[in-house]
């Protein structure tokens, strides 16, 4: 049941009590004005058959004198010298009245009370109509508050899900509309959020930029020299260093465009069973690869796509190198359609990344071993410029699965 439902519900079922308690109210105490008229009318009579008796002896006004049938309650009244009336209960109940007169005797009348008169039926029948009536109002007017209400907030969670999708300009308080109430406070504070997560973002993006731009140069320089030392294995092993670090200050360069929003896809038409073929077989030369370290399986028929090859080879090259350096070999990939599937056979991903996505300088669960959490990164900046959808998560058999599908017609935006 969702919240619109709750509330009107809430409202309905609150003003139906309301609604019932007021018409018992009111025909209560209609009840019990209608039983003070009778009693006054049947004291009045009862007076005035008593000043009757009193002066001529005749019993008027349709008194009796020791009625047998008095109720004992009225009798044990009047001899305290009181003057009294008595209903009795219902079935055929009736309104006494009795009082004592000058000879010592009691004088007494007696009259029907219908508890059930045509006035009270009238009544009972215009409080249900009207409780009816106010029921089914109070009902609309509910469903109307609530769906506005409800109408807000789905608004508001709209715009949550907007920006957990990276769309971090995106405005919960312009959704949520004009008031000061918790759902304007709860977009304020998504608002308040979005604000602080953009600033954070474009903080890192800016750090990344300036630390690959600071470092290029020095670094450049730094392999030159290493190149220049005299043959040997402290040589090898500077030399060695160099070249990850520039392989680090290319990553970020390459990131920095990515935040930049500058890159496009080259597109050309792709076998692409045979290429990620082709392209297994170059990264097994270039990383000095076994044979049977990378394996292609190639399911179903050939599909011949328009995308960026090189991008496709660099986002391939990642996976397949990240599951080797984090996983166990051999690394399966597997081609289907449209669909590029990378599985190793080691812990798999952790769970924040399944759930959230790579992130830059994240290298994942201890057990997955060391990085800068960057060739993910970069293989996602990849996937997005094509436009295709890269999606991590646990083989059927255990192990890592990165899932590259690629669109019909790919974005050639970033």
């Amino acid at each position: 049941m969702g919240l619109r439902s709750k509330l009107g519900l809430i409202i309905l079922l609150v003003s139906s009590l309301a609604i019932l308690v007021l018409c018992v109210a009111v025909y209560t105490q209609a009840q019990s004005s209608r039983l003070d008229r009778t009693r006054s009318f049947a004291d009045e009579r009862i007076q005035s058959a008593a000043e009757i008796y009193n002066r001529t002896d005749v019993q008027g006004l349709g008194a009796r004198l020791d009625d047998p049938d008095l109720p004992p309650q009225l009798r044990e009244a009047v001899l305290e010298g009181k003057r009294a009336t008595f209903k009795t209960a219902s079935p055929n109940a009736k309104m006494w009245a009795a009082v004592g007169v000058n000879d010592g005797r009691i004088l007494s009348i007696v009259q029907d009370y219908d508890t059930d008169d045509a006035s009270m039926s009238a009544l009972r029948r215009a409080l249900i109509l009207g409780g009816i009536g106010t029921v089914a109002l109070v009902a609309l007017v509910s469903v109307v508050a609530a769906g506005s209400l409800s109408r807000r907030i789905v608004a508001v969670a709209g715009t949550a899900r907007r920006i957990a999708g990276g769309d971090l300009d995106a405005s919960a308080a312009e959704v949520a509309g004009k008031g000061k109430d918790e759902v304007q406070s709860l977009a304020t504070a998504l608002d308040t959020m979005a604000s602080s997560l953009r600033g954070q973002l474009e903080a890192e993006r800016r750090f990344t930029a300036d630390v690959a731009h600071d470092l290029r140069t020095p670094v450049t320089g730094l392999l030159t020299a290493a190149e220049l030392l005299p043959p040997g294995r402290p040589s090898e092993l500077v030399r060695d260093r160099a070249k990850v670090l520039r392989r680090l200050v290319e990553d970020l360069l390459e990131i920095a465009r990515f935040d930049s929003g500058v890159e496009q896809a080259d597109l050309e038409h792709v076998g692409l069973g045979a290429f990620v073929g082709s392209a297994v077989g170059r990264l097994r030369m270039q990383q000095s690869l076994a044979p049977d370290s990378v394996v292609v399986h190639r399911v179903g028929r050939e599909e011949v796509v328009s995308t960026d090859s090189r991008r496709i080879e660099r986002i391939l090259a990642n996976l397949i190198v990240n599951g080797l350096r984090h996983g166990r070999p051999p690394i399966e990939v597997t081609v289907e359609g449209r669909t590029i599937e990378v599985v190793d056979h080691g812990n798999g991903y952790p769970e924040e990344l399944i759930a959230e996505g790579p992130r830059r300088f994240r290298s994942g669960m201890a057990e997955r071993g060391v990085g800068h959490g960057l060739g993910l990164t970069i293989a996602a900046g990849h996937a997005k410029v094509l436009g295709a959808e890269l999606t991590f998560g646990t083989a059927p058999g255990g192990g890592a699965c990165a899932r590259l599908v690629l669109p019909g017609t790919p974005d050639t935006e970033s």
